[in-house]
């Protein structure tokens, strides 16, 4: 809204540097200062109510007397969530062009999934339900969200031109294009049948995996942070008309206002990481690890770019991959032997180093390092090809 105030009166009196405000990279650092900014002035106030009100992590009978003990993790402020969404939608109004269908969206589906997120939060420590939502709730909120933006991206005219394509990472002028039936020839448009089903499992996946990722002092708000540097790069170059022609990558017009958002998100991290640092003064919860998921994933999809995850967000992918591993080959063995087996001493895979011994700070580091190079090298296969 500052944006469109500035730009307004720059149009109206030229007063001299205010033109300035119509380049995105002025805009986008101008959004990552000021996520910064309110993350770190105004984190301090709500850990400090949270605190007053009592709204502390519960940690099960079952951890605490666990391979891996968090008891001493109870208590701990948690929903700091909300310093993040805070601190990213705030900048984003203030400085995005909240007009843009990019922006838009990207902010709706990272509030929608933050919502959900808090009511579990909410369920969790204030009403003392340790289950929080059922488990059917919270996805069938985290399918809402992914088929409002899977129907935003497919039907609204701005997408039209690209509603079900996406970038083929390796791969020379490759471009996959999820509507299977126009090899048909039906005579009516039935893409969405496909690509929705997508969307609601990308945006839903993406979501639960950083929420699995969400079990250590600063893990999820330090990959995440990483992350969006990268989405960073990969957004404005779609929206570069010069950068992507040269990358030979789909140019989207407008998804460069998506660089704002992104920023700002990796501002907002990278401030509650001051908090949520080893050891933590408050936990991020459902609101914000569902919120950051939906941020990522949402961001990905409108920049067409979705097949990239595995590498892009490699951590989530091993996190979420480990928990499948574990769940499936328990019962597979139980089933065969009587007796279930595992292939880690405990799932998620941080929790797995944990019981191997090594120190929760060490794991965190070292998966911040894995991410800032994966992160590298996804950004490297626009030209691997």
């Amino acid at each position: 809204m500052l944006y469109y105030l500035i730009d307004y009166i720059e149009r109206l009196y030229h007063p001299p540097g205010f033109q300035v405000i119509r380049f995105i990279t002025v805009r986008s650092a101008l959004a990552a200062i000021t996520a910064l900014g309110i993350s770190l002035l105004a984190g301090r106030r709500i850990i400090d109510w949270l605190r007053r009100e009592q709204i502390g992590e519960q940690v099960r009978e079952g951890e605490a007397a666990g391979a891996v003990s968090h008891a001493h993790k109870a208590g701990t402020p948690t929903m700091g969530g909300v310093i993040i969404l805070l601190s990213l939608l705030g900048a984003t109004l203030l400085w995005g062009a909240i007009a843009n269908p990019y922006v838009w969206l990207a902010m709706g589906g990272t509030a929608a999934l933050g919502v959900v997120g808090f009511a579990d939060d909410y369920i969790k420590t204030v009403q003392g339900r340790k289950d929080g939502l059922p488990a059917r709730v919270k996805l069938a909120g985290q399918a809402a969200v992914g088929l409002f933006v899977g129907g935003v991206l497919y039907f609204y005219p701005t997408f039209s031109e690209y509603n079900t394509l996406t970038f083929v990472p390796f791969f020379k002028d490759q471009v996959l294009n999820y509507d299977l039936f126009r090899f048909l020839e039906l005579g009516m448009d039935l893409g969405w049948v496909i690509y929705l089903p997508v969307v609601v499992f990308i945006l839903t996946a993406v979501s639960n995996a950083v929420n699995l990722t969400d079990g250590l002092d600063g893990l999820t708000t330090g990959v995440t942070a990483f992350v969006s540097l990268g989405l960073t790069a990969l957004v404005y170059v779609s929206g570069n008309v010069e950068l992507a022609t040269f990358l030979n990558v789909m140019y989207l017009p407008g998804t460069g206002e998506l660089t704002v958002f992104v920023s700002a998100m990796a501002a907002a991290c990278f401030g509650f990481l001051w908090y949520n640092g080893y050891p933590a003064s408050v936990f991020m919860g459902d609101t914000g690890a569902l919120a950051l998921g939906g941020a990522v994933g949402a961001t990905v999809l409108m920049v067409r770019k979705e097949l990239m995850l595995p590498l892009l967000c490699i951590v989530y992918f091993a996190e979420a991959v480990s928990v499948i591993l574990q769940t499936s080959y328990f019962k597979y063995t139980r089933r065969r032997t009587g007796t279930g087996k595992r292939i880690f001493r405990m799932a998620p895979l941080h929790h797995h180093y944990e019981a191997l011994g090594m120190h929760e700070a060490k794991i965190v580091t070292r998966f911040w390092i894995v991410t800032a190079i994966t992160v590298i090298a996804a950004l490297l296969t626009l030209r691997i090809r």
